[in-house]
């Protein structure tokens, strides 16, 4: 019997790759993801308002990847399962197209065995700095970074700042919300990440 943790976390006895899917196939209107520990976890649907920042987001970078056709963009319900053994979401995400066509194309049809170049995540305004949701969210970009992500935003439109994560760059410090560029992985891009936010 699966037990519902405070975190939000469950503790099956190791389901298998195939046992993990068949789950959250069954668990569709659920957004689920798997730690490297092997638990599940439940995370509940954003809030309205963070919904529009997520679609915001991932329209600059569809977009920008429509100019420029180097890779596929990933909304918030396609699941990567990392080197860890971790199966993880973000609400946009980006992965070259060199790297994305070694991934066979059965394994593209689940959560492709592959760690994007890009993922940005945008904290919820109703999540508490308390919550263990927010904790979870700075181990879960570190955890994209020590799994071969190239770059990552994480975007908190209630302090209106954001964090940019890099392979040598963990712990980075909180920025004002402005303009922000992809650099090296997602070249010439640039974003106002107060349009994105609306303010």
């Amino acid at each position: 019997m699966l037990q519902v943790l405070r975190t939000h976390t469950l503790k099956p006895e190791g389901l298998s790759e195939e046992e993990f899917f068949a789950f959250c196939v069954a668990n569709k209107e659920l957004r689920i993801e798997r730690n490297r520990k092997g638990e599940i976890i439940i995370m509940p649907p954003t809030g309205s308002e963070t919904g529009i920042f997520d679609l915001s987001l991932g329209s600059e970078i569809a977009f920008w990847n429509k100019q420029h056709k180097l890779g596929k963009t990933f909304g918030s319900s396609a699941g990567f399962t990392l080197p860890d053994g971790s199966v993880r979401s973000a609400d946009v995400a980006w992965v070259s197209n060199d790297r994305w066509q070694l991934v066979p194309e059965i394994d593209r049809k689940r959560f492709a065995h592959i760690c994007p170049d890009f993922v940005a995540e945008i904290k919820s305004p109703s999540d508490s700095i308390k919550d263990l949701r927010v904790k979870d969210l700075w181990e879960k970009m570190r955890e994209w970074m020590e799994n071969g992500c190239r770059l990552g935003w994480l975007i908190n439109p209630e302090d209106r700042t954001y964090q940019v994560y890099t392979p040598d760059n963990h712990q980075p410090e909180a920025l004002p919300l402005g303009g922000v560029k992809g650099g090296e992985v997602l070249p010439g891009l640039e974003i106002d990440l107060n349009e994105v936010i609306g303010y």
